[in-house]
């Protein structure tokens, strides 16, 4: 059973768990001299998140690390040189059983990125006719928003921009559909992705504007030279709503079990703040 006039909270949980990591002082530590930083902040962002949309459901999607996606066999070089600290990994690995502690639904399988489950979850929930809310700090995310669907992006320290179609227009200058399109237009240097040759962000969306898709651009003889490489840069850019899902029924949170756990962590401050939830 679902409510749909609440909305499922899909959140990019590799995203805020390295915020997290980064913004919190490494003295936070768990049970046998374990990283603690990252567990503690991305909890206090769930609950934040929690406390303020009241959702029906919660779904963290998270990255699977040492196992190739299929952008990566596809493009080598995509996300190359990318490198994460030992204890991040490690809080990483641990971070899905705080998640189902709480009572909420997680995703993770190898191939996919965090990034996919976010459009599985979204496009499941357009099916059931309810809204969804997607928490991430990838500008990727943009592609998801729509009439039904509102994207929350950090900003600054605890502040949250609500972006829907208006907003993407706004900063992009294109429709989120056009998003992919896009990105493998004007190049990605975050995940290594080229773009056309002196394509900035500006002629991207003039492109777009001009032939709607990247497909339309290339069909009427734009970047003859790099037509494969483009088509290559948008499917990688592209989320795969084919990601498979747990149940995303209406959930009641189990703030006692995730209580129980962060105190076996001795993440003590925590386990207070979730034994004052369930209580």
């Amino acid at each position: 059973m679902t409510s749909p006039s609440r909305p499922l909270l899909i959140i990019d949980g590799d995203s805020f768990a390295h915020r997290s990591y980064h913004a919190l002082p490494k003295s936070i530590r768990r049970a046998g001299n374990k990283g603690g930083g990252a567990i503690v902040g991305f909890a206090n962002f769930l609950l934040r998140l929690y406390e303020s949309e009241r959702p029906r459901a919660v779904l963290v999607g998270w990255d699977t690390l040492g196992t190739p996606t299929y952008r990566q066999k596809l493009f080598p070089a995509y996300q190359g040189g990318r490198q994460f600290d030992d204890e991040l990994v490690e809080q990483l690995d641990v971070l899905p059983e705080l998640v189902a502690a709480c009572g909420f639904a997680y995703a993770k399988a190898a191939g996919y990125e965090a990034d996919d489950f976010l459009a599985a979850a979204v496009a499941e929930e357009q099916r059931r006719g309810g809204p969804a809310l997607v928490a991430s700090g990838d500008r990727d995310a943009f592609q998801l928003a729509s009439d039904t669907t509102t994207v929350l992006h950090p900003v600054r320290a605890g502040e949250m921009a609500r972006i829907g179609p208006p907003e993407v227009r706004e900063r992009y200058g294109v429709e989120p559909a056009q998003v992919p399109d896009f990105i493998a237009l004007r190049g990605d240097p975050s995940d290594k992705l080229p773009g056309a040759r002196g394509i900035g962000a500006k002629t991207a969306a003039a492109l777009l504007r001009q032939y709607a898709t990247l497909e339309d651009a290339l069909a009427a003889g734009r970047f003859p030279d790099q037509a494969e490489d483009l088509r290559l840069y948008r499917r990688i850019a592209a989320m795969d709503a084919a990601a498979p899902l747990p149940s995303l029924d209406d959930q009641s949170p189990t703030w006692d079990k995730a209580a129980a756990l962060t105190r076996t962590w001795d993440l003590n401050r925590l386990a207070e703040r979730f034994t004052a939830l369930a209580g």
